[in-house]
């Protein structure tokens, strides 16, 4: 397998160009941090695009920054943190989880993979957050999409059609993404030993009161934490912050014993949420992104816990469920797919071995008229199935 690492967009063209010509397909590389989510692709070579990083235009006041797409993560966080600003969509740093901790984080993979950390229930996921994009489509043809103002779109949003594609429609080189100013405090309620039932109902309810909260987990006993805690975090202002905290509490004191985190306690407490700290020990457990409805999680929960050893935690007040599964033979993939709701919910495995995410549906299977639109997309985009071939399903 040979490596090409071209540093414009010109030579870009060009190598896709020629693997075309020769039907050979490319994996797409920048940090290399997440190789591992996903199928493995069925690559003849391997496309480099550290090529394209660096920040090339960054406007504060209008809370807007251009960047090659292989920027890396903590480049741009540097620079927006040295202006009291940040990336809302708090994408995680999944290294140590992923077992790539020796691999760099990029802007680009965050994007192409649409990732999201605990604040996505207030501010959406990366998709959410890119204004516009250039890049090389499977067709060897250069293009760009959107703009640099938030009101840019006038026909198809390509934007949110690219982040989520996982490198399969095109290769990224630049992103501009909007960017928001850090709160000055971040506070969190967390009330201490709650069974699964019990936390949904009050991540439930602080978020369907005034509190504004930035953020909804549940940790049970062992899995980050020495005992249960299901925490709600409130930013902004500080006034407002203590307020808030204060209301929280008093509505929710009859659940049971309440601490209050402050602002360091606070981050890194939610950094073991984002990142997925629990699982990241055991790397021979396959590990599990379930999407439900928040009061569907109990239920889904007992069941698995029948089929399987498992730990949890959940995170967007219930919606997401965090699984890491030991000793299942396919992962655990048959018991949580059919454990799911009819009609509703999806399942991702993020970590497994290659052999098993080739064996196993690692993304929630589509439905036939989905895969179909599906594959009419990836026709447009790259018809010869050149960039990750396979990564997200078998024939795409």
């Amino acid at each position: 397998m040979s490596e090409f690492a071209p540093a414009d967009t010109k030579t870009l063209v060009e190598i896709v160009a020629a693997a075309l010509a020769r039907d050979e397909p490319l994996e797409l590389v920048a940090g290399g941090s997440k190789r591992g989510l996903g199928r493995p692709p069925q690559a003849a070579h391997t496309l480099s695009l550290v090529g394209f990083s660096g920040i090339r235009d960054y406007e504060p006041a209008e809370l807007v920054m251009t960047a090659g797409a292989a920027t890396p993560l903590d480049e741009i966080e540097r620079a927006l943190t040295e202006r009291c600003q940040m990336l809302a969509f708090e994408p995680g740093d999944w290294r140590a989880m992923l077992g790539s901790g020796g691999q760099r984080q990029t802007i680009g993979g965050a994007i192409a993979c649409n990732l999201a950390g605990p604040r996505r229930i207030r501010q959406g996921a990366a998709r959410d957050h890119l204004l516009g994009f250039a890049g090389v489509s499977g067709r060897g043809e250069s293009f760009k999409a959107g703009g640099k103002v938030v009101k840019n779109v006038t026909g198809y949003d390509l934007c949110k059609l690219m982040a989520g594609s996982y490198g399969t429609l095109a290769a990224l080189t630049e992103v501009t993404v909007k960017v928001l100013p850090l709160p000055d405090s971040v506070g969190t309620v967390a009330v201490l030993g709650l069974s699964v039932d019990a936390a949904v109902k009050v991540m439930t309810q602080g978020l369907n009161a005034s509190h504004e909260l930035s953020g909804a987990a549940h940790l049970p006993v062992g899995v980050g934490t020495d005992r249960a805690m299901t925490i709600l975090r409130v930013e902004g202002p500080v006034p407002s912050v203590v307020a808030r905290v204060a209301g929280l509490r008093e509505e929710l004191k009859s659940f049971g014993a309440i601490e209050i985190l402050r602002d360091k306690e606070s981050a890194s407490l939610w950094s073991v949420v984002r990142d997925a700290t629990p699982f990241a020990a055991e790397q021979s457990h396959a590990v599990w992104r379930v999407s439900v409805a928040p009061q569907a999680a109990p239920a889904l929960l007992a069941i698995l816990g029948r089929a399987f050893d498992a730990q949890y935690f959940l995170d967007w007040g219930g919606g997401l469920v965090w699984l890491a599964v030991k000793g299942a033979a396919d992962g655990g993939a048959s018991a949580i797919r059919a454990a799911l709701p009819p009609d509703s919910g999806h399942a991702t495995l993020i970590r497994g071995s290659a052999s098993l995410r080739a064996s196993v549906p690692v993304f929630q299977p589509l439905a036939p008229g989905v895969a179909a639109l599906s594959a009419r997309v990836k026709d447009g985009f790259d018809p010869k199935r050149i960039f990750n071939r396979g990564r997200l399903y078998a024939e795409i």
